[in-house]
């Protein structure tokens, strides 16, 4: 019998997971990538004047598009508890319906009042990518 460490079991559920909960998502038949879900992800290295305050306000109003977005289907936002973060320390991942779905919340009013008071604040990565 093979052994397991609590780590080993830890890592393999959380891969297990992670895959679990978005492989409804990947469908290798669809052919219209442009209908293909589309996962936004993004991570923040604070700014060192950004307040508690201002960071708390940040995954209230990420967490608020959710019902306001057209196309949104899935938003999870928080603190980043890698080790491995890298100074990236929040971050988060939207799933949206499909290309056009993410394009609009781009330009959405919502999302362009979160940039004008936020992007001074942080230094941001996001990924897009297609499921």
């Amino acid at each position: 019998m093979p052994q397991f460490t609590r780590r080993s079991l830890i890592q393999k559920t959380a891969i297990a997971t992670s895959f679990a909960a978005i492989a409804p998502a990947i469908n290798p038949a669809t052919t219209d990538t442009a209908a293909a879900t589309v996962f936004h992800v993004f991570a923040f290295q604070w700014k060192p004047d950004a307040t508690e305050a201002q960071k708390q306000k940040a995954a209230t109003d990420i967490a608020a598009f959710q019902g306001q977005i057209p196309g949104l289907l899935q938003t999870h936002v928080g603190p980043n508890i890698s080790p491995r973060g890298k100074g990236y320390t929040f971050g988060g991942i939207m799933q949206f319906k499909d290309q056009a779905a993410l394009d609009a919340y781009v330009q959405h009013p919502s999302h362009q009042a979160l940039l004008a008071w936020l992007v001074p604040l942080i230094d941001a990565i996001e990924l897009d990518l297609r499921a």
